[in-house]
């Protein structure tokens, strides 16, 4: 048998990985799926110079016919968008502006979050569902035809559900069929999405509800715990933020990948769970990394000071990391963080960080945390905006006296005190300079720095006029494995 570790390094370079690829589609069914000849409309209409086409990674197979066609097509010039900084259900304004582009056409799945710099057009990936099964699953898992029910949908599928509303309507007169809408005066509509926009008039007895991306209104008389909720799509993380949001609500999905119905399962609770030990990890914790996950969300810098008065106000350090998409290794060079919060779209907050040395927390947990004014009561806001002055779940901070009570953790049991010296804490805010004593050694001034301190190693030494200048010489060839010179065994 051959030993596994005592390969050259041209057998590692040349090394083949079976990666699974997308197939192309088709150039008749280029019009079909990405809904061409609207797109070009909406950049004539509107007399666009610069289009920024952003896809996500399982659409990238086709961009570069999708552009050369909306080119042919208009005298517009366009530019791929194909590795988000962030999540790629949001649309990325930042990296359209490095090009200078005009507008943005966004591909593929979206969570709907705002954006309010460039004009933007939605174009959904087109999946395929059997309306008549989806039909059948709705009617077995529904038997009693007068029951409010309340249908929402992954946006993919947004172009089946005027069928499928046609064919439930007639026996299901409660049915209630939410509509895809996008916020804000950039964000031109194409016919699958409308503007957001108040009830009607003649419907001031309904209720308008608008979340995620998705309006509905409810009958009179009614709240959102009085419906069932139907969902199609697959399980993933639009269904889970409505399923936290609505916990009170009994939900059914339909899997079209599959075509297979089922009720959805109590592991929601289990999330719950969770998410409430990580509140408790929050209150415990002395510094919290602030991490910002959007540069595209509206309003998501009136979130950063918000959160940082709360977090002082608890006796608790803070520091701000803008470090793009996450992941382990990025967050473990910051041991000394206690805990994270993430300011993302609502999609993309819920982040499992089991596999992470440290937890992190979405802006609301985090203000549940270290507001006592806010309780946990059963709600859970995924979408910071709600969380905002003006919002429908914002509490005010509360007064700085009320931070003086003490608690017990339910992690540790010991005895925790939410601010002991926040007069102190907020001088030492004024400046963003680390002292240094004679020693050079980080000075003891606030808790990362003591943590550095205290480090067995804290970088590379640069040595400043003590290393001797010498010339370039040729370094080793190959991987660190086995260089050439080496040889193999």
């Amino acid at each position: 048998m051959a030993d596994p570790f005592s390969t050259n390094s041209e057998d590692v370079i040349q090394r083949l990985i079976q990666v699974p690829l997308n197939t192309a589609a088709a150039v008749d069914k280029l019009e079909e799926l990405y809904q061409i000849s609207q797109t070009c409309d909406f950049i004539t209409k509107h007399h666009f110079e610069k289009i920024a086409l952003q896809f996500p990674n399982n659409l990238l197979v086709d961009s570069v016919a999708v552009s050369a066609e909306i080119e042919r097509n208009t005298k517009a010039k366009v530019y791929i968008l194909g590795d988000t900084s962030y999540g790629s259900c949001c649309v990325d304004e930042v990296a359209a502006e490095h090009v200078g582009a005009d507008s943005i056409v966004h591909y593929g799945s979206s969570c709907l979050s705002p954006s309010k710099r460039l004009p933007l057009m939605y174009v959904f990936e087109k999946r395929a569902i059997d309306v008549e099964k989806c039909a059948a699953a709705f009617k077995e898992l529904y038997p009693d035809s007068q029951s409010h029910i309340l249908l929402l949908f992954d946006v993919n599928y947004v172009h089946a559900i005027r069928d499928l509303r046609t064919a439930l309507q007639a026996d299901y007169p409660n049915l209630t069929v939410s509509d895809l809408v996008c916020e804000g005066e950039t964000c031109y509509s194409h016919s699958h999405v409308k503007r957001k926009q108040n009830p009607p008039s003649d419907q001031e007895n309904d209720q308008s509800v608008y979340q995620f991306g998705r309006q509905f209104s409810l009958n009179s008389g009614l709240s959102i715990k009085d419906y069932g909720v139907f969902y199609i799509g697959q399980e993933g993380a639009t269904l889970t933020n409505f399923m936290m949001t609505w916990s009170g609500c009994t939900f059914c999905s339909f899997d079209p990948s599959t075509s297979t119905g089922r009720v959805e399962s109590v592991k929601i609770n289990r999330a719950l769970m969770k998410r409430c030990y990580a509140i408790e990890r929050a209150k415990d914790a002395a510094v919290v990394g602030i991490l910002v996950g959007t540069l595209g969300v509206a309003d998501y810098l009136t979130l950063i000071p918000q959160l940082k008065d709360a977090i002082h106000k608890a006796g608790k350090k803070c520091y701000m990391f803008a470090m793009g998409k996450l992941n382990v290794p990025k967050l473990a060079n910051f041991l000394e963080i206690d805990i994270f919060v993430l300011i993302a779209c609502p999609e993309n907050s819920l982040l499992d960080s089991s596999e992470f040395y440290k937890p992190i927390v979405t802006p609301f947990e985090m203000e549940v945390a270290c507001n006592p004014n806010r309780e946990w009561s059963g709600e859970y806001v995924t979408d910071f905006r709600h969380l905002l002055p003006g919002g429908q779940s914002h509490v005010p901070l509360a007064e700085l006296q009320d931070f003086s009570e003490a608690d017990v953790s339910l992690i540790s049991g010991g005895l925790r005190r939410q601010c002991l010296d926040f007069e102190q804490d907020k001088s030492s805010l004024s400046s963003s300079l680390v002292l240094r004593n004679h020693t050079m050694t980080v000075a003891n001034t606030n808790s990362a720095a003591s943590f550095l301190s205290e480090r067995s190693w804290q970088g590379l030494e640069k040595k400043l006029g003590e290393t001797p200048v010498v010339k370039a010489v040729e370094g080793r060839r190959g991987i660190a494995i086995a260089y050439e010179e080496e040889g193999t065994s």
